[in-house]
Parts: structure tokens; C-alpha cells; sequence
């Protein structure tokens, strides 16, 4: 016996989301048209077609605060980005958004690293400054709608526009939107918005947890910080009489927590007290919808204003990032003065996309391991 029509399986899926909610029909279509898929939705389509490209398994070498494998348990860009989707899908689950879409935004919102973090991203920043600039979630768009070419017929992954459009305007703290062609559109929908707290969420969390396992802050420092403070009280409740090292990792469990559910709540509140009823209702909209709380918004910027001092600016942390900078300068310029050290298929795009934006994307996609083997072997060429 044959099952349902795939759009009668797929529209019962959708029957519970919350009216302002991303669906099918809000996808804003693909650049190049294909049939639809029997039973996955065009949203399971783009994050399946993240998570098998090449940019996302370079993310396992990529830098997220600590040396990815310097120690096997720290993050890195790739384990980090697990973390964002699986918070994001969590947050959209409970608030009857479209999981299928925060979990696509989430696993493609740091595709666009270069290797090194931050550091090298100003690098590249400083390197583009005459040729266009860098920002990452700009590549972020550019590797799925320009640099992987899987398929035949196309370049790119031909993402849905709604996925694009969250990928685009993705912002935290550290992250700005940077895609041009979406400055029309004032925000991304609820759900990308979920993916830009949940990213705070993750790392902020994250990098709590793995500065202390590195003995770069420890707990007393951190009681200083009202949200350490709350996590920490949380997790002596919870499970009382545990060693230290039981109950800091326990309080940052419970920094997450403290942190989720206050997104869950306020954004509850807005999506309520700002009649949202549709997806296009969020798009008008003059403010966003998922945020933090007026309570839990200070709190968080207070640790992440220590961590910002006494983990991002450790003298071991700006010892690499110093490093990571002097090596992407040397290999930029020597790719500059020697085209021949590119691979063929990026000096074939050299006459369309200009030598600059080659160099540029070829970096940028580097792991930082490769990156330092690749600075190595054009050194001995010199």
C-alpha cells in the first residue's frame, strides 16, 4: 500500500506552526528551479545540502577561541556550530516555529570563517580593504551561492531564498549583516532570528566552559558576574554537595539554560504584544522579535564584556592571533606576487572574479592546519 502524496505529508507537518512562522510557500523559491523532493521539505533540502558540502567539514579545523586539536576536547568552528543548531532548533521547537529553517540557518551561519577566528577575518578585512572588504557572513553567502558547485548545471547550492536571506543578515556582537542584496529587507524571520541568540547563546556558554578548562579564568573570578552568579546557585540546587569541577561544569550548563529560557519567554512576549500573525508581519516589523530579556540582556553583556577582556585578549589568545595574522599577510602576498601558487581552478576565475577576490576566497576557505602547510611550502619557494 502506497503512503499520502508527499505535499499532503509535508502540509500536515506545517499544520502546527505558529502563524508567523516560515513555510513552504514563504521560501522565496531557489535562483535555479527544481522539482520537489517526495518527502523532504525545501528546508530539510538546504540543510542537507550544507551539511554534506566541503565548506562545512573544513569548519572541523577551523578556529573557534582555542586551537582546534591543540586539546581534543576544546571547540572548534564545526563542533561550535553543532551547538548553535542544536539550540536553535530547540529554541524554534518550543516557540511552533519552523525547526527545518533555524536548523539550515544555524549549520550555514559560519561557512564564510577563514581560518584563525576573528583574527583571521581582520586580517582578510585589512588585506580586502581597496577590492570590496571581507565579512564572513557575506562568504558565508558567497561559498552557497558561488564557491561549492556540486551539481550540474549550476554553481552554488541553490539555497531557498528564506535560508539566503538568514544567512545574510545574520548579527550577534561580533557579527554584522553583510549582504548587499538583502539591504533592502529589515530583518530575517523569526527564525533566523532564534539562530543569532542561540549563536550568543552557544558561545558564550561554550567559551565560559573551555577557558576554565584551560585555567585561563577560574570560578572565584566569575563570581563576580550576576549571570555566574544565578548559574552557579542553579546548579548547587540541582546537584548539591558535587566536587568543583562537577559544579562548574553544571553552572555552565546552567548559564545556557538561564539564557534559553529567557529568549523563549520575551520572545513569547513580543511575538504577542506585536500582533505578529504572518511572516511578512516580522519582515514590517520596526524592531526584532527574538531577543533577550530587559533583565537578562545586562547580565549577559557583563560576561561576555569579561570574557572579551580576560579570555579573547589572554596573552596566549593574542600570541596566536598575532601569528595567525602575519601568516595570512605573507601567504596573501605571495599569492599577489606569484599567481602560479594558486590551483588552477581558482586562477581560471582570476579574469571575472579579480585576482584580489581569488586570493581572498581561496584563504578564506582554508583550515588553519592546511593554511600553515600551505605558508610553509610557499615559503621554501621563495
Amino acid at each position: 500500500m502506497s503512503g499520502p502524496p508527499a505535499n499532503d505529508f509535508l502540509a500536515r507537518c506545517e499544520e502546527h506552526l505558529h502563524p508567523a512562522a516560515v513555510r513552504a510557500a514563504d521560501s522565496g523559491g531557489r535562483a535555479h528551479r527544481e522539482d520537489d523532493h517526495p518527502y523532504r521539505s525545501c528546508y530539510q533540502r538546504d540543510r542537507d545540502r550544507i551539511v554534506h558540502c566541503s565548506a562545512f567539514r573544513r569548519l572541523d579545523y577551523k578556529t573557534q577561541v582555542f586551537v582546534p586539536h591543540e586539546r581534543d576536547h576544546y571547540r572548534t568552528r564545526l563542533t561550535h556550530t553543532l551547538e548553535v543548531a542544536q539550540v536553535a532548533r530547540t529554541l524554534a521547537r518550543a516557540l511552533a516555529l519552523n525547526e527545518d529553517v533555524a536548523e539550515a540557518a544555524a549549520l550555514g551561519h559560519d561557512l564564510g570563517h577563514p581560518p584563525f577566528g576573528h583574527a583571521g577575518e581582520a586580517a582578510l578585512d585589512e588585506l580586502m580593504a581597496a577590492h570590496g572588504r571581507f565579512e564572513h557572513n557575506r562568504q558565508s553567502l558567497r561559498v552557497v551561492d558561488y564557491l561549492e558547485h556540486p551539481y550540474v548545471g549550476f554553481r552554488g547550492l541553490n539555497l531557498t531564498g528564506v535560508v539566503r536571506l538568514c544567512l545574510a543578515r545574520h548579527q550577534s556582537r561580533y557579527d554584522s549583516p553583510g549582504g548587499d542584496q538583502f539591504a533592502e529587507t529589515p530583518s530575517a524571520p523569526l527564525e533566523g532570528q532564534l539562530v543569532d541568540l542561540a549563536d550568543e547563546i552557544a558561545y558564550t556558554s561554550a567559551d565560559t566552559y573551555d577557558a576554565l578548562a584551560a585555567g585561563w579564568i577560574d570560578a572565584d573570578q566569575l563570581g563576580e558576574l550576576e549571570l555566574w552568579r544565578r548559574a552557579a546557585a542553579r546548579a548547587d540546587a540541582a546537584r548539591p554537595g558535587v566536587r568543583p569541577v562537577q559544579k562548574r561544569i553544571q553552572a555552565c550548563r546552567e548559564v545556557l539554560a538561564i539564557l534559553a529560557d529567557d529568549v523563549l519567554a520575551e520572545t513569547a512576549r513580543r511575538i504577542e504584544r506585536m500582533g505578529l500573525a504572518s511572516p511578512a508581519d516580522v519582515q514590517r516589523a520596526d524592531r526584532r522579535a527574538a531577543a533577550f530579556s530587559d533583565e537578562i540582556a545586562p547580565c549577559l553583556r557583563q560576561l561576555q564584556d569579561f570574557l572579551a577582556e580576560r579570555v579573547y585578549c589572554h596573552p596566549v589568545a593574542t600570541g596566536h592571533a598575532a601569528e595567525a595574522r602575519r601568516l595570512i599577510r605573507e601567504l596573501f602576498s605571495a599569492y599577489l606576487a606569484e599567481g602560479d601558487l594558486l590551483p588552477k581552478r581558482y586562477r581560471d576565475r582570476t579574469a571575472h572574479d579579480g585576482q584580489h577576490r581569488v586570493i581572498c576566497d581561496y584563504v578564506a576557505g582554508m583550515t588553519d592546519r592546511f593554511c600553515r602547510a600551505e605558508h610553509e611550502r610557499v615559503s621554501k619557494r621563495a
